[in-house]
Parts: structure tokens; C-alpha cells; sequence
């Protein structure tokens, strides 16, 4: 018989779909207007570790502006918005009046070249972009950016300092006035497109309608807990789904005041702005915990934070090893992709908390409804026994992904059982308690510092290198990051190895693809395993790679 608790946290799930499913919907009011003018949105940290406070009214107000804005460049309902943008009070004004405008946003990654950037401003049709004067210059026409392109440009560089023809952010906002309403356009309009990667072919695209927001939502108040006295960080970056979604979204779902670093990662940055600003409940991937770990200068006593959670790839156990001391309080580890937002956790919402399990990612949050399948058959797995981790949809009031935009293939394997059971494309166990156990990707996605990689796109840039013949890329583990990328390479027949080439195909990723996306080492190979058909066998060089690593660690031959 179902618990008190979970029966509770059954009506809140139909409160939450209800609210944002319902036909007249409108996301900047759902995410902005509700709240009192005067309550705090969003502390934003700078750099010198100084804050400046946002609030609701002051949010909304600038938000109309630059919705107002939007629409005197051409942009209406329905149309791309682009944002290349670190975490700043513009980013946070650029996205509210994204939605305000019922227009989508297209996010992208600060540290893709301009080879990534291109592929999703031109799939996406984006009308405009707005990026910081830090990345304007990847928008330079060039090899990958047309010259004659069919976005608008809106930078955030000072007077004087912005790339020809582009608009200065602080001129179109200055044109404009507060008061436009805010669109309303129901629970299935579309606020995000997103791209993800996966292992063959092009990044696919995802299409993230409002209603998604009672998932990103129930997760902030069951997989996270926030209350209204917490003071929330999310670490993660919002170019990608968790820094987007559970950052960005999970605060303006609940209204929480937040925390925005602009500066980079670095572990003592991190503990100073624990410490300082009284955060109560922080999220971010694995690696940022390992490095906070690693450091061994002096860090202040931490004696506010009452939540600490991971997503992004699995916490290690070394982790809490640390944390309990570090910390104060143990790390939860959470788990979730891009076409659903979280569906598995180890809450801390005082009604959902359980027992940690030593390298479980939890159970599954209310409103998902999960199972393991069998490796090789469309039936339920056993409890203990491996298999491919999915969700049964006909229980899951929470799921809102249809497929992949304009790729009806890759769409049709993310569902099974004539669209029964949604396959998460992960490895996995439920044991006899009902926690998951996280495995192995089933197929070759690699994650790294929380970042989900596809090695088709890595292998798609190096191939291109003068002196390369074809590749491969793969994952090995790292202490620090999880996984880490490295490739094995076939010159050209007239081609020689040497540490020179290594840097200059490590150079070319970098520049090509994303500056964090290189691979680590290159190995040179006289040629790829492959099947029959000719498709790479990137297993076999995982393990071949995974014993060598053993060898080397044990000193055996």
C-alpha cells in the first residue's frame, strides 16, 4: 500500500503537470511575473568575488526590454534565439526575454569553436545571436561561418569593441521600454532546442516544450529539496542540459533565490563562495567535488550548506570518502539526460530521503515510473541482473520527449515495446531495495567533467586533419574527470609519427571542435578494428587500452 508521503507526492506531480501543460501558459509569467517584485532571483558573483543582487521586478522589467527588442530585430513567437554567453546578469535578462517573446532558445557551449557553433545556429535557423564580447570573434566570417550570414549578431562588448555589423547589447536594450506582455502560448510550445551527441551521425536535436517544466520543477523540490530559505548554486555550466535546466530553470520554477558564478572553475573560488554567501544546497558534476578534494590549501568552514548533489556522470565513492568531513554532509548522486531532464535520484526532500547506497544513483523521482530490461530481450530484468535501463511511459506523467528533431531513425531507437518503454541508451541494475546502479553507456557516448561527448564528432574533426588517413576516439578513465578522450589514428601512407603531430591534431580539435573536447593522448595505429561492414569496433580498443592501463598499473607483462 502506497505511503502517505508518496501519496502526496503523487497529487503534487498532477498539480505541477496540470499547471504547466495548461493551453494558456505563458513561461516568462511561470517563470518570472508570479513572483513578488522585491523577492531575490539571482545573486550574481563577479569575478573580484562581489555580488550584485537581481530581483523578480528588476528581472521582469529588463526582460520586456529585450523582448521588446527581439521583436524590433524581426524575431517573433516561434523563432531561434541563440545564446553564446557565460553566466551573467545579460544572460539571465537575454533568457527571460527570450521566452517573454515566446521565442526558443537555442543554447550553445562557450567552448565550441566555430565549426560547432555554425551547426547549430544553421540547424536551428536561429534569427538571432547573443553572445559576450569574449566570444564574438568565433562569429567571424570564415571557413565554417558564412559571410553572408542569416543571423543577427548581439554582443555584449563595450562601445567601439563589437565585430562589424554586429549590435551592442546595452544600445538595443536603451531603444526600448518596459511593459510588453508576455506571450502565451500554452504547455506545448517549444522554449528550448537543444543539441545533444551521440555516437553515429550529426549532434540530433531536442525540442523542450514549456510543460517540460513540472519534471525540471518536481526535481528541484524532490531531487534537490529546495525551500524557500535555501540559497541554491548550481555549478554546472548552461550551455548544456543539467546548467540549463536544474540552474537556470530549476530556481525560476521555484522562485528560490540563486547563486551565478561569473568566473571559472577553481576549487578555492568554490570553497571561498561557499563559505561567503551562506549557500545552502549546491549541485554540480563529480569532477568539480574530486578537484575540490585534490585541493590542499586552506579552505573555510562550511557551516551552512545542508545539500549537496552530483549529476552528470557517477559520483565515485572517494568522493564521500571526503565529502562527510569536507563538507558537512554526504553528496547525492543524481541521474538524468538531456530528453528527460532527472529521472533517478537520491533526494532530499525530507518525505523521499532514504539511505545512500555506496555507488547507487537512487530511485526514481515521483512522476517517472523505471525498469531494467533484459540486455538482449524486450522484457523486465530481474533484480541484480544487468541490463538496459528505461522508462515505462504510461506511468510516467512527467515524460514529454517525441523524438529527435528532423532524424526519424535515431527518434525510433530511443523508444521500444511499440513506444512502451522509453530506453534511456544506458546499462544498469535495480537491486532488491529498488536503487539503480549505473553501469556503462550502451552505446559509445563519452562523459567527461558531466559533459556527454560523441565520439562521431570528434573522429569527424580529426579526420579532416592533413596527415590523417581515418580514426577513432574513445573513453578511458581519469581520476579527475571521469573519462577522458583518446583516439587511435591511421596516417596517410607518406606521413611519419611524431610528438609534433600529436600536438597539431590535438591543436586541431581544439580549435575546430571545443577547447575541452582534445584528445588526451593519440595513439598511432596501422589500422582500426572494424566488422564485416566496415563500422568501427571502438569496444575492442576500449579494452585493448583498458588492459595496457592495467598492465601498467600493476607492473605485469
Amino acid at each position: 500500500m502506497p505511503s502517505q508521503q508518496h501519496v502526496a507526492a503523487q497529487a503534487r506531480i498532477h498539480e505541477l503537470v496540470a499547471l504547466y501543460a495548461d493551453p494558456n501558459a505563458s513561461a516568462a509569467d511561470l517563470l518570472c511575473d508570479r513572483y513578488p517584485p522585491g523577492a531575490l532571483a539571482y545573486r550574481v558573483v563577479g569575478t573580484d568575488l562581489e555580488a550584485t543582487d537581481i530581483t523578480y521586478g528588476h528581472l521582469r522589467k529588463e526582460s520586456e526590454r529585450f523582448a521588446a527588442a527581439l521583436a524590433g530585430l524581426g524575431v517573433g513567437p516561434g523563432d531561434r534565439v541563440a545564446t553564446l554567453m557565460g553566466k551573467s546578469s545579460e544572460y539571465l535578462v537575454a533568457l527571460m526575454g527570450i521566452w517573454r517573446l515566446g521565442a526558443v532558445h537555442v543554447p550553445i557551449f562557450t567552448a565550441f569553436a566555430p565549426a560547432g557553433i555554425a551547426f547549430r545556429l544553421i540547424r536551428s535557423k536561429a534569427k538571432v545571436i547573443v553572445c559576450d564580447e569574449t566570444q564574438q570573434q568565433k562569429l567571424l566570417p570564415g571557413d565554417d561561418i558564412p559571410a553572408q550570414a542569416s543571423w543577427k549578431v548581439v554582443t555584449t562588448a563595450a562601445e567601439g569593441a563589437g565585430i562589424p555589423g554586429s549590435l551592442r547589447f546595452s544600445e538595443v536594450m536603451s531603444a526600448q521600454v518596459p511593459g510588453r506582455p508576455a506571450a502565451r502560448l500554452g504547455g506545448d510550445a517549444p522554449i528550448i532546442q537543444i543539441y545533444t551527441s551521440g555516437t553515429t551521425g550529426t549532434p540530433k536535436g531536442v525540442l523542450v516544450p514549456t510543460r517540460a517544466l513540472a519534471g525540471f520543477r518536481a526535481y528541484a523540490e524532490f531531487g534537490l529539496g529546495l525551500g524557500p530559505d535555501d540559497l541554491y548554486w548550481c555549478a554546472a555550466d548552461p550551455g548544456w542540459a543539467y546548467g540549463l535546466y536544474f540552474g537556470i530553470l530549476g530556481a525560476f520554477t521555484t522562485g528560490v533565490p540563486s547563486l551565478l558564478l561569473t568566473a571559472g572553475f577553481d576549487a578555492a573560488t568554490t570553497f571561498e563562495v561557499l563559505a561567503r554567501y551562506n549557500v545552502t544546497n549546491f549541485t554540480a558534476a563529480p569532477t568539480v567535488y574530486r578537484s575540490m578534494r585534490a585541493f590542499d590549501g586552506p579552505r573555510p568552514k562550511l557551516t551552512k550548506l545542508r545539500c549537496a548533489s552530483s549529476a552528470g556522470e557517477p559520483l565515485t565513492p572517494e568522493v564521500n570518502l571526503w565529502a562527510v568531513e569536507a563538507l558537512g554532509i554526504a553528496v547525492h548522486d543524481h541521474y538524468g539526460q538531456t530528453e528527460a531532464g532527472m529521472l533517478i535520484n537520491n533526494h532530499h526532500h525530507p518525505d523521499l530521503v532514504a539511505s545512500l547506497k555506496q555507488g547507487s544513483m537512487g530511485k526514481p523521482l515521483t512522476g517517472w515510473s523505471a525498469l531494467v530490461l533484459k540486455e538482449n530481450e524486450d522484457a523486465p530484468a530481474a533484480d541484480g541482473e544487468l541490463g538496459r535501463v528505461a522508462i515505462e511511459l504510461k506511468d510516467s506523467p512527467l515524460a514529454w520527449f517525441t523524438g529527435y528533431i528532423d532524424d526519424a531513425q535515431k527518434s525510433a531507437e530511443k523508444f521500444a515495446g511499440n513506444g512502451r518503454w522509453y530506453m534511456t541508451g544506458d546499462a544498469g541494475r535495480r537491486d532488491e531495495d529498488g536503487y539503480y546502479h549505473f553501469s556503462s553507456r550502451d552505446d559509445d557516448v563519452i562523459i567527461m567533467a558531466g559533459y556527454r561527448i560523441g565520439p562521431f564528432e570528434i573522429e569527424s574533426i580529426i579526420a579532416t586533419h592533413p596527415v590523417v588517413s581515418e580514426c577513432a576516439v574513445i573513453a578511458v578513465p581519469d581520476s579527475t574527470r571521469g573519462e577522458v578522450l583518446e583516439s587511435y589514428v591511421v596516417l596517410r601512407s607518406s606521413e611519419k609519427q611524431s610528438p609534433e603531430v600529436v600536438k597539431s591534431i590535438q591543436d586541431w580539435v581544439k580549435t575546430r571542435y571545443a577547447a575541452h573536447a582534445y584528445p588526451r593522448q593519440v595513439h598511432f595505429v596501422d589500422a582500426l578494428p572494424k566488422t564485416p561492414s566496415g563500422k568501427v569496433q571502438r569496444f575492442i580498443l576500449r579494452q585493448r587500452r583498458r588492459d595496457q592501463l592495467i598492465t601498467s598499473a600493476t607492473g605485469t607483462r
